[in-house]
C-alpha cells in the first residue's frame, strides 16, 4: 500500500498538483497497489485532490486520522470524537479573538468566520457552548492576524495533555484525541486490507507525518520537512519543486511499468 500526505508531498502551497506526480501516482494505481491519501484535510478537502488525480474506489485517511472513509460510494468506515469542551472554553478564555472550529461529520461549526477558502464543506456559526456541547473529530484554533510567536505561546499556556496536537501553519493549530494521528487511521485500513504496515510505503512532509513515517514499513520525507520529519524517516527523497515524491514512486514503479510496457 502506499500512503500519501496531501499538501507539500502531491499538491503545492497553491493546490497545484505536478502533473508528473498525477503520472506517478498512476502508476502505481496501474501495478495494482492501493493508494490511500493520509492528511490533516477534511474529507471534501481532500475528495478535491483524490478526483484530480483519478484515483478508483478505495480508502482515505483525512483529519490527522480521526475520520477514514471509502468513496465511491461514500462511507465513514471509522471515526474516533472526544469532548472538545476542556479546550473550546480554555481557548475562548484565554485569546477571545481566535477562530474555533470543530468537525462534526462532513460539516464544520465555528464561533467565527475562517479566512475563505480554508474550511471546505458547510459551515454552522455557533455559540462557544454550542462548540462544546457534544463530542467532535477533531478542533481547529486558527489566529490568522497573530504572530508565530504569539500563537506559540498560546499553545503553550493550553498546556495540551490530554489530546495530541499538531500545528499546520504559524497560526492554524489541530487537535485530536490523544493516540489519534495518521499511522492510526491507515492502521484502520491495514486491518480492513489484510495488509502488514510491513508493507506500506508513506511520503509526508509535516510535523503530522512523523508518526505515519515511523509506523510504516518504508517512511519517507519531502526534502522540504524540518528536521525533526527527517529524523523519523527511513529516507529523504528530493524537495517538491525537484519532485521527490516522483522521485520514491519511481524508484518502485517506474521499471514495474516499463515491463508491462513491454
Amino acid at each position: 500500500m502506499v500512503a500519501l500526505d496531501i499538501d507539500g508531498t502531491l499538491v503545492d502551497g497553491f493546490g497545484h498538483l505536478p502533473p508528473a506526480i498525477h503520472e506517478a501516482v498512476q502508476r502505481v494505481v496501474e501495478a495494482g497497489v492501493p493508494v490511500v491519501m493520509s492528511t490533516g484535510r477534511s474529507w471534501l478537502g481532500a475528495k478535491e485532490v483524490r478526483d484530480q488525480l483519478g484515483l478508483p474506489a478505495g480508502w482515505s485517511v483525512v483529519s490527522n486520522g480521526a475520520v477514514v472513509v471509502t468513496d465511491p460510494p461514500f462511507r465513514i468506515m471509522h471515526e474516533t470524537r472526544f469532548d472538545p469542551s476542556d479546550v473550546v472554553r480554555q481557548v475562548a478564555e484565554l485569546a477571545p479573538d481566535a477562530r474555533i472550529a470543530v468537525q462534526d461529520g462532513a460539516d464544520w461549526r465555528v464561533n467565527r468566520h475562517f479566512p475563505d477558502g480554508e474550511l471546505t464543506g458547510v459551515v454552522h456559526i455557533e455559540t462557544i457552548e454550542e462548540l462544546a456541547s457534544r463530542e467532535v473529530a477533531r478542533v481547529v484554533i486558527r489566529q490568522p492576524e497573530s504572530s508565530e510567536e504569539v500563537f506559540a505561546e498560546l499553545v503553550a499556556r493550553l498546556g495540551l495533555q490530554e489530546v495530541a496536537y499538531f500545528v499546520g501553519w504559524s497560526a492554524w493549530l489541530d487537535i485530536a484525541p490523544r493516540g489519534v494521528d495518521k499511522a492510526h487511521g491507515l492502521a484502520v485500513v491495514c486491518d480492513a486490507l489484510g495488509i502488514d504496515r510491513a508493507d506500506v510505503l508513506a511520503l509526508g512532509d509535516g510535523r503530522n507525518d512523523i508518526e505515519m513515517l515511523e509506523w510504516a514499513g518504508r517512511g519517507v520525507a519531502i526534502g522540504d520537512a524540518a528536521d525533526e520529519v527527517k529524523a523519523a524517516a527511513d529516507h529523504v527523497t528530493g524537495t517538491f519543486h525537484d519532485l521527490g515524491t516522483v522521485e520514491e514512486l519511481d524508484r518502485w514503479f517506474l521499471e514495474e511499468a516499463r515491463a508491462e510496457a513491454c
